[in-house]
């Protein structure tokens, strides 16, 4: 007796970057694996295909996810940016706020996990822009008035299922705080980063 294990596939389309994609494709596949290998949008990396590096994040309807994690079925109907497509969220801009300021602030060294920080700065942000709390936000049932209440502590806090194996995060912290137009107070290693001339 012959047992087929063949899986069964999918006939989807998916909206990438504002565009759609027609394609036949196994169940199981993730959408990081059809970002990169069957559409060549390498943006986002592949780290630790587990979701505990987060370099794989993209936005889905404006929420960040961990691609690895998703399977691409799943993603059908929905809006899908890799951050191929990050700047054409910003109002004619040539970056958007979240990139110009990473560069600004030099919060990247070798790049390989900037995809992922900057697509979950922008999801970080969306969400603190509706309010929503953290773990360490003082009044849980409030939550936040807006973005640009963020101080250092929140968005470390947001931004800890990235991680940075260069340890760029003082730039990362001040990339956020700047795109959120927040100036909260400098916690003392941002500070004493900023008073030895911004060494990393």
């Amino acid at each position: 007796m012959s047992l087929s294990h063949q899986s069964p596939s999918s006939d989807i389309t998916l909206r990438i970057n504002g565009t759609p994609h027609s394609m036949t494709i196994d169940n199981r596949t993730t959408l990081l694996d059809v970002l990169r290998e069957r559409l060549g949008l390498t943006g986002s990396k592949k780290g630790c295909d587990h979701g505990q590096c987060g370099a794989c994040t993209v936005l889905l309807d404006g929420e960040r996810v961990n691609s690895c994690l998703m399977f691409a079925v799943t993603a059908e109907d929905r809006e899908i940016v890799s951050i191929e497509g990050v700047a054409d969220l910003a109002d004619g801009a040539a970056l958007h706020p979240v990139q110009r300021a990473f560069l600004d602030h030099d919060g990247l060294q070798c790049g390989y996990c900037t995809p992922g920080q900057i697509c979950s700065a922008i999801g970080a942000l969306g969400e603190a822009g509706r309010g929503w709390p953290s773990h360490v936000t003082e009044d849980t049932a409030a939550g936040v008035a807006d973005a640009s209440a963020l101080d250092a502590r929140e968005v470390r806090e947001r931004m800890s299922g990235n991680l940075c194996r260069c340890g760029a995060y003082n730039g990362i912290v001040e990339a956020v705080l700047e795109a959120a137009g927040a100036q909260g107070p400098q916690d003392t290693a941002t500070a004493a980063t900023s008073a030895a001339g911004g060494a990393r």
